[in-house]
């Protein structure tokens, strides 16, 4: 296929799971039930978290969050009591378990009450095309604070070599304005032509089919080829294709 056939190909799919319908079946509902910044972006965050495995399942269980967060996650962040935090401890997903759900409250309380909260953060650390560094300082200031050793492995770090799928999930979600009412795009001083696509199982295998990506293991290496094919596609906004290769792969069996 050629490139400009390519192109046709992937913006015509982009453009059929870029749709309101998407959000029913998606992980991205649960933000969608907020409207205060701060409430889209904590309970994107922790959704984004724990969004590995049966989606059903995601779905569920970060609903299930915000019912422990009160149905104000923000508020529930900066004012909770010592005693507030016992019911916290039943939460578990797969391996994200009550301590570690602990751990990412007193963590993301830090980052509001010290460095201004989460879009400040991942901008202070940005870079021209890239947000991975920013990934990285994240993790880095999230865990600052007194923790336990086992929650570092829910935060993943692309200079480790990950391809931080979560996260660069979450930061579509952020950053991205689809003007259609999927991804949110309330963090203005970030771009689109930054993000990078969330990359899994689904939109690797598809990328790979598509010959817009080579390497085998989907780290932090293959995230950085396709980035470099999706940006040559469309250098603003390289991660709308990711709703092409997720739909191919999950919904067409591509």
């Amino acid at each position: 296929m050629k490139i400009s056939e390519l192109k046709d190909f992937l913006n015509e799919k982009a453009e059929r799971y870029n749709n309101p319908k998407f959000i029913e079946s998606d992980p991205i509902q649960v933000p969608h039930k907020f409207s205060k910044k701060e409430d889209i972006e904590i309970s994107g965050f922790l959704t984004a978290t724990i969004s590995w495995g049966n989606r059903k399942s995601i779905i569920k269980n970060a609903h299930r969050m915000m019912e422990l967060l009160d149905h104000s996650p923000h508020d529930f962040i900066m004012n909770h009591k010592n005693s507030d935090l016992e019911s916290l401890k039943s939460f578990v997903h797969r391996t994200f378990n009550g301590d570690d759900f602990l751990q990412f409250v007193k963590s993301l309380q830090h980052i509001y009450t010290n460095h201004d909260g989460l879009e400040a953060l991942f901008s202070k650390y940005s870079e021209q095309d890239s947000l991975q560094h920013s990934i990285h300082q994240f993790k880095s200031i999230f865990f600052e604070i007194p923790h336990i050793e086992r929650t570092k492995k829910h935060v993943s770090d692309p200079l480790k070599n990950s391809a931080a799928k979560r996260i660069n999930m979450f930061l579509r979600w952020m950053v991205r304005q689809d003007n259609i009412g999927v991804d949110f795009g309330i963090w203005k001083s970030l771009s689109p032509s930054q993000l990078s696509c969330p990359l899994d199982v689904h939109s690797g295998n598809v990328a790979r089919k598509l010959e817009l990506l080579k390497r085998k293991q989907n780290d932090a290496k293959a995230l950085a080829e396709l980035d470099s094919s999706l940006r040559k596609l469309d250098s603003k906004d390289p991660v709308k294709y990711d709703f092409a290769l997720f739909g191919l792969g999950v919904f067409e069996g591509f």
